[in-house]
């Protein structure tokens, strides 16, 4: 019983919070005719309107981001195109990263020297785990395992290492950059404030979410470390 308690927790807390961004986008997404502009308008507006020298706006397929190295804000199509709450918050949120990244934020320029690395450690850690049997049955010695299965867990622990550095600069981009760019520019209404609080607060979570499922995967390894 316990244990099944212990698993829903577990579950909700990662599960939780994606659920929830699903529902907050979905429920903002609605058009509203009233808005000056698009989410790939206001973005394109915010870039001149802050001098952000060299980025552009373009519709992608994966996932809106800000691209520090080729100085671009790509948004989804149902993103770029849309007068909804949900797009032009998403918008906001992206031209923070642009803006953090012209005031020379080194947490920003860390990631992004971190990322290439790391998927390089994670792309061979996940080899390194799934041989690890293999070659613990052919050896029949438990050094070469466990020795494979702590360089397998360097993945998870570099990930990690990432959300770290991507958490604040997360909550940085939201809140101390889109939000009180939408509220003194006007470019919402006082009556929408606490919904784009909301999107961009959802939109965090998004990572929350991601760091929780990573650290749950390197437990369940140091679980299966500290047994052997």
């Amino acid at each position: 019983m316990v244990l099944a308690l212990g698993t829903l927790i577990v579950l909700a807390l990662i599960f939780g919070p994606t659920l929830w961004v699903k529902l907050v986008m979905r429920w903002y997404s609605l058009e509203k005719p009233e808005m000056p502009g698009t989410g790939g308008e206001l973005a394109k507006h915010l870039i001149k309107r802050f001098s952000l020298k060299d980025v552009e706006v373009e519709v992608t397929e994966l996932g809106d981001h800000y691209d520090p190295i080729e100085k671009k804000v790509r948004l989804l199509r149902e993103h770029y195109e849309s007068k909804s709450l949900t797009a032009i918050a998403i918008a906001a949120h992206e031209v923070g990263h642009a803006i953090q990244d012209q005031q020379g934020d080194k947490r920003l320029a860390t990631r992004t020297k971190m990322i290439p690395i790391v998927e390089k450690i994670a792309r061979g850690s996940v080899a390194v785990i799934s041989l690890s049997p293999v070659i613990g049955i052919i050896t029949r010695h438990p050094m070469p395992f466990s020795l494979l299965l702590f360089l397998g867990l360097s993945g998870f622990i570099a990930r990690m290492m990432v959300h770290a550095v991507t958490l604040p600069i997360e909550f940085d981009a939201s809140f101390s950059k889109a939000l009180p760019l939408l509220k003194e520019g006007n470019y919402v209404s006082k009556s929408n404030e606490k919904a784009v609080s909301r999107i961009l607060k959802a939109a965090s979570l998004t990572y929350v979410s991601a760091a929780l499922a990573d650290i749950l995967n390197l437990g369940r390894w140091m679980v299966i470390l500290l047994r052997r």
